[in-house]
């Protein structure tokens, strides 16, 4: 799988503001590092979910730089990833991204899969990185 393309965020393009954080949150995220794990079984829509994620995480304010990734060969390995991300201290949240019909994205054709795995505001991606930086101001918050 290659790399994700990143596509920092704009100024004005409402991407920002489609993250739905404050200039303060998104400073306060740019100070911390993320972990995406993806399953890249299958490889095209993993590809598009880790876009989406890398996208999100520049809307709410983390460099490309601070977003790492670890790819497992499916979604049955995703969650020991995940713990061992998250078990290491090193991030601030673990985004999980696992195309499959029991997971993130739930279709029945590849036409809905393609259309909930980047792009639009189904970007179950963007969903993913949005959800994390939100959890991660919370565990901030908790820790003061």
């Amino acid at each position: 799988m290659g790399s994700p393309r990143a596509n920092p965020a704009a100024p004005g393009n409402g991407a920002e503001e489609a993250a739905g954080l404050s200039d303060h949150e998104r400073e306060r995220l740019g100070r911390s590092e993320f972990a995406i794990c993806v399953a890249t079984f299958y490889e095209e829509l993993a590809e598009r979910l880790l876009n989406g994620a890398v996208e999100g995480f520049s809307a709410g304010g983390v460099s490309a730089a601070s977003v790492h990734t670890f790819e497992t060969p499916g979604a049955f390995e995703l969650p020991l990833a995940a713990k061992w991300c998250a078990e290491s201290d090193r991030f601030a949240g673990v985004a999980c991204l696992v195309p499959c019909s029991f997971g993130v994205i739930t279709c029945d054709t590849m036409e809905q899969a393609l259309a909930r795995s980047g792009g639009d505001k189904r970007d179950q991606g963007r969903n993913a990185a949005v959800a994390v930086m939100r959890m991660a101001l919370i565990r901030e918050d908790l820790a003061q």
